[in-house]
């Protein structure tokens, strides 16, 4: 019983020796071959380091606002009779919109008219008595006092009768109409709105820093969501002489040519100022640049060199095979990058890549110092210094 306990629990060693045996060779079999291979080379895409001049430029947002705009209401009550004006239209100054009852105002300036006709009747007469000195001067002065005052009143009635025609203050495009025919109007009902839209105004702001690169008269570009690719111009015409102490920014209002009146009041837009001079910058592609907690990296790629082959047995291999593959091969070297202001697609690199050097721009996140690279750049990210949204 002993021998066969003895003999069993050698076989069973014997087997496990031989299962730990063989994922040992297989485990060595494997790393050999993976040391032999080496690490199969990662596609990426890259693009050569260029200077580009870039032309300095202050950004803000802002609001649309027309240069004259009002909601146009009544000054004193009264029954609509007539509209004259057809909503979202272009009128001119002076143009008829509304008119109200006048019956009784037009009724009472009749009747003043008359009394004030009388009174210059009475006026005359005494006058030609006074001068024969048929009555006194006080009589004469009464009469002149009683023209005076009945003049006044017919002036006072003709100013009641015009306020119940309302006119278009200025020329401008009317809005939605919030009267009806028949509809009584107490002072500052809405009548409709009327705005210019050409020109028109962009209020923004900017902060007190800019204000040295800021001048009276200074060209601005205006973009707009709304009409995506197109580009409006305009001067800055008053510059706040107020900072805001909440924010420390300053407002600056421009005005821009409308001329298709595509602009509306109320639009939000975006405004670019040029300062300064084109200055010279080395541009990369944003995607060039990894953003890290450490610090932002990029990658250069280079020509293999015999100083990147630390085992000297690769060294000879590569001399072995150097007439069978003439095709150099790439590395990726990592390096720490300061990167400056960016413009749409493109970010200027002050420090860390000089101008030639080829730059990886997409594929980094497979890389590490001294991988071995392939490049295919048939599709390529962007590097458009003014990307725009194209709807679909």
């Amino acid at each position: 019983m002993t021998k066969r306990m003895i003999y069993m629990l050698i076989g069973v060693g014997i087997l496990f020796g031989l299962i730990f045996g063989y994922t040992a060779f297989k485990s060595y079999m494997m790393k050999k071959y993976m040391t032999a291979g080496g690490v199969p080379p990662v596609t990426v895409t890259t693009i050569e380091a260029k200077n580009l001049s870039w032309q300095p430029k202050l950004k803000a947002s802002g609001s649309l606002r027309a240069i004259k705009g009002v909601n146009v209401t009544t000054e004193i009550a009264g029954l609509v009779r007539t509209i004259q004006f057809t909503a979202g239209t272009n009128v001119k100054e002076g143009e008829l919109l509304v008119k109200l009852n006048d019956d009784a105002e037009v009724a009472q300036l009749v009747s003043l008219k008359a009394a004030a006709d009388i009174a210059k009747i009475t006026y005359d007469r005494d006058k030609a008595q006074y001068d024969v000195q048929a009555i006194s001067k006080q009589t004469l002065d009464n009469d002149e006092a009683t023209l005076k005052g009945a003049v006044a009143q017919v002036n006072q009635q003709k100013a009641v009768v015009a306020k119940k025609i309302i006119l278009a203050p200025f020329s401008g495009r009317l809005g939605i109409s919030y009267v009806n025919p028949g509809q009584y109007l107490n002072p500052g009902d809405k009548i409709v709105t009327l705005q210019t839209l050409d020109p028109i105004y962009v209020d923004f702001y900017l902060p007190q820093q800019a204000l040295k690169q800021i001048s009276k008269g200074q060209n601005i570009i205006l973009t707009c969501d709304s009409f995506s690719g197109q580009k409006f111009t305009g001067k800055i015409s008053t510059i706040s002489p107020l900072i805001d102490v909440a924010t420390r920014n300053i407002q600056v209002e421009a005005t821009v040519n409308n001329p298709k009146h595509q602009l509306l009041p109320g639009m939000f837009a975006s405004v670019e100022i040029e300062t300064g001079k084109p200055i010279s910058y080395l541009t990369l592609p944003q995607t060039a640049i990894s953003y890290n907690p450490y610090g932002e990296i990029a990658y250069i790629v280079k020509e293999k060199t015999e100083s990147d082959d630390k085992d000297k047995k690769k060294q000879k291999d590569k001399k072995k095979n150097k007439d069978k593959d003439s095709a150099p091969t790439l590395i990726a070297h990592q390096t720490f990058v300061t990167v400056g202001e960016s413009r749409g697609d493109q970010v200027a690199v002050l420090k860390g890549i000089n101008e030639g050097d080829i730059v990886v721009t997409s594929g980094q996140l497979k890389l590490k110092n001294g991988s071995t690279v392939i490049i295919n750049n048939k599709v390529v990210p962007s590097n458009n210094p003014s990307p725009q949204i194209v709807d679909e």
